[in-house]
């Protein structure tokens, strides 16, 4: 009889153990997975931060975990490892469905853990920068969701390196989910300067980047359970002068009228970044034309690496009609590594997702893309009913299939030049295999030919981009500078001229056509060009170095003065400013002045014409061996100029160094032999080396020249 009683003791301490409870296991993994959302305030509909509140919603709890709708989750485990996945395990579901059977007991009140806290307040304290925009957009009551981009100028007066960013879009209940994307151009702004303050309409947008290879780097997503963006401690991001952000948004009108009030918190880096991820993008929109009752349309894209890479975030884009996604990349020997695959694709739950660990994709590595769409009436996420043929496009109607990814070059430089260039260039030469005219992928081709030195080659792919878009100012502008690089100046004001009339607010067309016509000499057209930029970019720099440069060619040194120093109060590290502010006082005899600001100039970079002013200058004073150790820099930094090798003799010959001298003046005879006077500085020097005989020839060159 004792040992029945102890076995049936044993059984019901046992089965005791078994029953969860919320304050010992059902707590801890709600507070974890869960809350963010369901708090007062938050995105959900009801808060689960205490027992009373969870008891209460117990029963839907069970059923919306396991069916894996809640927490919201779409990548299949196994594919690809994430950092923060809110995916449940078998266990902790097992763990919910058997606290539901019974009865969702509480168990003791005080081993319950402390709920996490949500404030209203900024998470990492008060930031560097608050950026909000210019007054409140109005969302109705009732509708359909809202696409919405809202732009918030950078208000930044010289460039600073972001670590993290806080996003306050406003309700949470309102706003599903929001992207920041960088405009590095405000074209957005610039294409709707009467209403950009009302927020621009549009599910997906596209922005000019500018004439220079500027990638896109960071993934800047929010949801309402989002935490501030901190980026790793050495990938800052960078915000310009000039630059807008872009709050792309997505809203689900709640039942009340609404007004967005969206604020974004930054917070500077105390140094710029070290590593320079980007991103890549694969899609192939041109195929999507989805017919009306296709469950299973496929559209497929791939991308080859010519440089390893990690993959550090993947994500992945489609519409209502998405189904299932495939990511993998295929490498050199042939085994499959899986970057992400969602089997039942929601667009309500559209992550970015970061990895656990960075994936290394070797070079060679083919990365593929598949995704399916389900046309017809049995997908419940389906906008039209009965279904309608379906193409790519920027409405939530349409249809889009895109995979971000972002990746950081295993090498930094290639050939010693930015890895991200060759990775760039193969995306677009990818693009252009799908679509031959895509105007995207030949003007990003033709911009890294033009910062590499071929614009005979960016030529031609403008000109083929011109094509179908023959009034694009973008394009124009960059075929003028394509012309403006092959020496040919008239070609280059004609095609600026023309981007000026598609577009007057095009602000690179106003600056490249000033700044022509300042090479041409045209000084004053140039002064009007500058000033008609800087009203459009008044924060520029670099239109004020413009500016000032045609005031100064016409002679107006205290209206180009005041320019220069313009600029250099904004950015201390302007080197044409600092250079030409050099020139200027030199001119005025002010020796010291000049040189503390040619130093100042040499110490943001090395450049050929400031060692060369600071050498003249040191040998104005006297100082010879600081003069020639000037002037070697500057013929180092730029061989071919013969004026710097003649300079250089002649302060070889002041301190009757006479070998180096003559071996200097030769090499600036090798360069242009044109000049009497050069023959005649020669003889001199040759008089001086102790050779009669090669001084009598030097002489006779320039004696020969002179009866011309």
């Amino acid at each position: 009889m004792m040992r029945l009683l102890l076995f049936l003791l044993a059984a019901t301490l046992s089965s005791q153990a078994a029953e969860p409870t919320w304050s010992h296991e059902i707590a801890p993994l709600v507070y974890a997975h869960c809350t963010a959302c369901h708090h007062a305030g938050g995105a959900a509909p009801f808060p689960l931060t205490n027992y009373a509140d969870a008891k209460r919603w117990s029963g839907l709890m069970q059923t919306v975990t396991s069916s894996r709708y809640m927490p919201p989750w779409l990548p299949e485990p196994g594919y690809g490892s994430f950092a923060d996945s809110r995916r449940l395990s078998d266990e902790q579901l097992a763990l919910i469905r058997a606290w539901v059977a019974h009865g969702a007991p509480e168990g003791d009140p005080s081993q319950t853990p402390s709920p996490p806290t949500y404030t209203s307040e900024w998470q990492l304290g008060p930031p560097d920068l608050v950026l909000e925009v210019s007054s409140p957009t109005e969302i109705p009551a009732q509708g359909t969701d809202v696409f919405l981009n809202l732009i918030l100028p950078g208000e930044v007066k010289t460039t600073r390196w972001i670590r993290a960013m806080e996003i306050k879009p406003g309700s949470p209940r309102l706003v599903h989910h929001a992207n920041v994307i960088i405009d590095r151009t405000a074209s957005l702004r610039r294409l709707h300067p009467n209403d950009w303050q009302n927020g621009i309409p549009g599910m997906d947008i596209a922005l000019d980047s500018g004439t220079t290879f500027d990638p896109d780097s960071h993934l800047l997503f929010w949801k309402s359970d989002s935490l501030a963006l901190v980026e790793p401690k050495d990938m800052p991001w960078r915000l310009d002068p000039g630059n807008d952000l872009v709050l792309n948004m997505h809203l689900k009108p709640t039942g009340k009228p609404e007004k967005i009030t969206a604020r974004i918190g930054l917070y500077f880096a105390s140094a710029p970044a070290t590593k320079l991820p980007m991103l890549l993008e694969l899609e192939h929109d041109a195929a999507l034309d989805i017919p009306a009752g296709d469950a299973h349309f496929v559209v497929e894209d791939k991308l080859t690496l010519p440089e390893a890479v990690d993959v550090l975030a993947v994500y992945p884009h489609a519409h209502y009609l998405g189904k299932e996604m495939q990511a993998y990349a295929v490498l050199p020997d042939g085994s499959r590594k899986w970057i992400i695959l969602i089997n039942d694709w929601d667009i309500e739950r559209q992550a970015i997702y970061r990895l656990a660990a960075p994936l290394r994709l070797p070079r060679g590595s083919t990365i593929h893309m598949r995704y399916s769409y389900d046309n017809s009436a049995g997908n419940v996420r389906n906008p039209h009913n009965p279904p309608v043929r379906v193409h790519a496009g920027n409405r939530s109607e349409d249809e889009m299939g895109h995979l971000w990814l972002q990746v950081l070059p295993v090498d930094s430089t290639v050939d010693g030049k930015d890895a991200r260039l060759p990775l760039e260039r193969a995306w677009m030469q990818e693009k252009l295999l799908k679509d031959p005219a895509d105007p995207t992928a030949l003007y990003n081709l033709a911009s890294m030919d033009l910062d590499s030195g071929h614009p005979a080659t960016a030529e031609n792919l403008l000109s083929r981009a011109l094509h179908s878009r023959p009034q694009d100012a973008r394009l124009l502008t960059a075929l003028g500078l394509a012309y403006d690089r092959e020496g040919r100046p008239q070609q280059a004001e004609n095609a600026l001229t023309a981007a000026i009339a598609a577009d007057h607010t095009y602000p690179d067309a106003q600056f490249d056509l000033a700044r022509v016509q300042l090479d041409e000499g045209a000084f004053a057209k140039a002064e009007a060009g500058f000033r008609n930029y800087l009203a459009l970019s008044p924060s520029d720099l670099a239109g004020h170095d413009g500016l000032g440069s045609a005031l100064l060619a016409q002679s107006r040194t205290a209206e180009a003065k005041q320019e220069f120093e313009t600029a250099v109060a904004a950015n201390p590290k302007d080197f044409d400013a600092l250079y030409n502010l050099a020139s200027i006082e030199a001119d005025a005899n002010e020796m010291s002045q000049a040189t503390s600001l040619l130093e100042s100039a040499l110490a943001v970079r090395k450049d050929a014409d400031a060692e060369r002013l600071l050498g003249l200058i040191k040998a104005k004073q006297g100082a010879m061996a600081e003069a020639i150790a000037h002037m070697q820099a500057a013929r180092d930094l730029n061989p071919k100029d013969a004026a710097t090798h003649t300079y250089l003799a002649r302060m070889y010959g002041q301190v009757q160094r006479w070998p180096n001298a003559v071996a200097e003046q030769k090499a600036a005879l090798a360069i242009d032999a044109s000049h009497a006077e050069d023959w005649t500085l020669l003889g001199q020097l040759e008089q001086g080396a102790g050779d009669a005989a090669a001084a009598q020839q030097a002489f006779s060159k320039a004696a020969a020249l002179q009866a011309r």
